[in-house]
């Protein structure tokens, strides 16, 4: 799947859904694609920032889990749930428990999208 971020607000969102809407309506065939919009580009980069960013990168690349995650970027583990929580609501990141024999359990974090795009409108 692919995730499209925009940063073009309620009237961005509601142009593309009527595009969307029409293409169907012509019998298109229709890509599965997941959408963030961002009431602005100030919006999004207090969301997205370099820190989250890199984040997400990280785990892209590979499923890990969030102490692993904070150790690696060499940040503090409460800073990088806190931002993985963040991402996770706004559908970058999935988190789930996995059972970690001794010493309970693990959240695990995992990029659920193919093809991450950014399209910043001014």
């Amino acid at each position: 799947m692919r995730l499209t971020i925009h940063s073009d607000g309620l009237e961005g969102f509601r142009r593309r859904s009527l595009d969307l809407a029409r293409k169907m309506d012509r019998g298109e065939k229709i890509r599965p694609e997941k959408s963030i919009t961002f009431e602005n580009p100030i919006e999004m980069a207090k969301v997205l920032t370099p820190e989250r960013i890199r984040l997400y990168q990280v785990v892209k690349r590979k499923e890990t889990s969030v102490t692993s995650l904070a150790n690696g970027l060499k940040r503090d583990r409460s800073s990088v749930s806190r931002d993985v929580r963040l991402l996770e609501l706004k559908g970058l990141l999935k988190t789930h428990q996995v059972s970690n024999p001794g010493h309970g359990r693990v959240k695990m974090v995992t990029a659920p999208v193919e093809k991450l795009t950014l399209v910043a409108e001014l």
